[in-house]
């Protein structure tokens, strides 16, 4: 991982994060941006994430994904709508995913020796 020498925080990019849940559906974080000092930044909008867990074969999927709206009340309405959308989208990529890892051809690389025919070493009497 190419960690940059010093960690810094944007001072200008802060936010103040609320997390709200149903506890059946999924959650709802509001990103409420702030100045250095904490107080409230009306210069920047409000965002709203929201994040569902979907179950695979693999195991639990995390889908997170961006909530159009002004309010939370907003943000709740659209929800379900904006679940679905990221839902397509990420079975999409799996698929797309899926097939490539499929298809992929495995060639050797030049001058590779190929392996030896007619079994290992392990004889049957």
């Amino acid at each position: 991982m190419n960690a940059p020498a010093e960690a810094r925080f944007d001072a200008t990019s802060l936010y103040r994060e609320e997390v709200y849940t149903d506890r059946r559906v999924g959650t709802v974080r509001v990103l409420v941006p702030v100045k250095s000092d904490g107080a409230a930044d009306p210069a920047r909008a409000t965002l709203y994430v929201g994040q569902i867990s979907v179950m695979t074969p693999m195991g639990t999927l995390p889908i997170s994904f961006e909530i159009p709206g002004a309010t939370l009340a907003e943000a709740i309405d659209k929800f379900g709508d904006s679940a679905r959308v990221a839902m397509d989208e990420t079975m999409r990529e799996l698929q797309q995913l899926r097939r490539e890892s499929a298809s992929s051809i495995v060639i050797p690389e030049p001058g590779a020796v190929p392996p030896p025919t007619g079994g290992g070493r392990i004889r049957m009497p």
